[in-house]
């Protein structure tokens, strides 16, 4: 998302810079207890006490000290989640403006909601204005006329969300070990990088089944996500066990896939949850876990790996984002931008992107199993049905979720906190 944000920021004459905090484990072991937290979640229940805060304020600290040699007074600053709000003390110091983006929050609060926004009120308190995904998520601190309701966007002219043909598609899915082959005649490996220039996929994923890959026949029932145990992936696969217990509506089969569990440095718990996965996926039946592929895709080249998403969401037959507690669901955007039929639980976000019955399908509770095996089958003997959600799905995206529109708010919020200087 930042990465076209900041392209098209620049492409207007703005001096516009993505720049990305350093921090050792012990700080992303923080900041990832924090992200729970915000959620409403336990996480791994650790404290965010004094120990926790000397850890975060060394950090921030050090990378204000970087952030020095680059940035001038005068210029506005725009900070992302938990792990940047202990810079915004410091900018400020230096005569930016400052503005904190949340993507992240709860509906309710409860003592975990509590306990992360005390531990970052200290860093937000004189913030002059924040952006948040939905009004819910914005705590009474940054309220008061400082804050902005901006819902992520995506770019459909990325690696991710740009139109693919079918040849690549499939070409792209043989390549990856995620449909058997062989490619199509002529193959196609190609898309199109955010710079413009051609690219073309040549890693391959890292694939645990029990045999071989799909058919490319073979209806996917298909989530994208971290492997973060808020994204419910073993809830997923355990929803489509109980689906098929050895047989399921059109012979689908079953996709969970996410980054290389070694790739995403700010997650210290994504090879934990992806080893719980494949435990949980040990213990099915044979005939059931011959349905379920579980896949880790290389994140070396970011556009590569936004084509390899881009070709798996397009050939599924059913997307699914049973995500337990969701701040704003991208992948949810993405896609419905491709005119899937969407399964998804009714939290957080997603309850704004999806009009139930309309747009998309929501799960009132995201652990209630049977409801997603019954909106799995109705969709996947019912193409008509998923067909027009889809075809739904795809304009209600357009008219609200595209990154001109967000532009569009970014510069009127920028207007206002010039003006406020």
């Amino acid at each position: 998302m930042l990465r076209s944000l900041v392209g098209y920021a620049r492409g207007v004459g703005m001096d516009a810079r993505w720049l990305v905090i350093e921090g050792r484990p012990a700080f992303f072991r923080v900041t990832k207890r924090l992200h729970h937290a915000l959620h409403g979640a336990l996480g791994d229940a650790s404290p965010l006490g004094a120990a926790e805060r000397v850890v975060y304020d060394q950090t921030l600290h050090e990378n204000a000290r970087a952030l020095a040699a680059i940035v001038r007074p005068g210029d506005v600053a725009i900070l992302h989640d938990p792990q940047t709000a202990g810079l915004g003390p410091h900018l400020l110091a230096a005569g930016l403006s400052v503005v904190w983006r949340c993507h992240i929050g709860s509906d309710g609060a409860n003592e975990e909601t509590e306990r992360g926004w005390r531990f970052l009120e200290p860093y937000l308190c004189d913030i002059p204005a924040f952006v948040f995904s939905r009004s819910a998520y914005i705590p009474p601190y940054c309220d008061h006329g400082k804050s902005a309701v901006i819902p992520p966007s995506i770019d459909i002219f990325s690696s991710k969300n740009q139109p693919m043909a079918e040849p690549a598609v499939h070409t792209i899915l043989v390549h990856v070990g995620l449909v058997e082959g062989p490619p199509p005649e002529p193959a196609d490996h190609g898309f199109t990088r955010l710079d413009g220039t051609p690219g073309r996929v040549q890693r391959r994923a890292d694939v645990i089944r029990m045999g071989r890959a799909s058919a490319w026949e073979t209806p996917l029932v298909v989530q994208v996500s971290r492997w973060d145990e808020l994204k419910d992936m073993q809830g997923v696969m355990e929803g489509f066990a109980r689906l098929s217990n050895g047989a399921t509506p059109a012979d689908a089969e079953l996709v969970l896939a996410g980054p290389n569990v070694k790739a995403v440095a700010d997650d210290p718990e994504g090879a934990r949850v992806f080893d719980d996965v494949v435990t949980a996926w040990r213990a099915l039946p044979h005939g059931t876990r011959n349905r379920i592929h579980l896949a880790t895709l290389p994140t070396e080249d970011v556009d590569e790996n936004g084509a390899i998403v881009n070709a798996l969401q397009r050939h599924a037959a059913v997307v699914v984002q049973k995500s337990l507690r969701e701040g704003f669901g991208l992948t949810v955007t993405e896609a419905m931008w491709k005119a899937r039929p969407v399964v998804a639980s009714a939290v957080g976000g997603i309850q704004d992107q999806i009009e139930d019955g309309v747009s998309g399908v929501l799960l009132p509770s995201p652990t209630d199993l049977d409801a997603l095996g019954r909106a799995l089958r109705e969709l996947l003997e019912n193409p008509a049905e998923a067909g027009r959600l889809g075809a739904a799905a795809h304009e209600r995206v357009r008219e609200r979720y595209l990154g001109v529109m967000s532009l569009l708010r970014y510069a009127e919020l920028l207007e206002r906190v010039s003006a406020a200087r």
